[in-house]
């Protein structure tokens, strides 16, 4: 029984964080993340610019131009939450934050909205990467593509850490 316990403390699940289809990160068109310098894990084609967090966990960092978030579970599992390519340049106009760092999320929590319409006027793409950032801790992971993902539902990664 304390076996099972422990495993159960060490598996999450990982939902999608926004609308959309979900592909694999080789498919994004930015080396970075197609060949997965910042981490494994898929990417999605943005229908939606509503964003919630795909974990329960802590939001470690939010960016200064809003267009990424960083997420910590309490499985030790580290996330970055890019929207879309190159919106650095967008220095933040489009996206409304709704959350500060340090707060405790839950998965399916309403994090930003951004302007889709925006992002794909001004931005390389609005393909959205979703990478573990701290592979070392995880010791399993199962992608899962979807046509079309649902916000806090459509479960994207099971991940078992260390």
């Amino acid at each position: 029984m304390l076996k099972n316990l422990f495993k159960t403390k060490k598996e999450l699940e990982v939902k999608a964080p926004l609308e959309g289809k979900v592909i694999p990160l080789a498919e994004v068109p930015d080396p970075v993340f197609a060949e997965k310098m910042m981490g494994d894990g898929l990417a999605i084609i943005p229908a939606g610019g509503k964003v919630v967090s795909p974990v329960d966990g802590e939001l470690v960092q939010i960016f200064p131009t809003k267009h990424a978030l960083g997420f910590r579970t309490r499985q030790g599992v580290e996330l970055l939450l890019h929207i879309g390519l190159d919106t650095v340049m967008m220095k933040g106009e489009g996206f409304r934050v709704y959350v500060e760092e340090g707060t405790k999320v839950e998965a399916g929590q309403l994090l930003l909205e951004f302007s889709l319409e925006l992002v794909e006027e001004k931005a390389k793409s609005p393909i959205t990467p979703l990478v573990i950032t701290n592979g070392e801790a995880v010791e399993e992971l199962e992608l899962h593509l979807a046509e079309q993902a649902i916000p806090g539902e459509t479960v994207l990664m099971n991940v078992r850490g260390k």
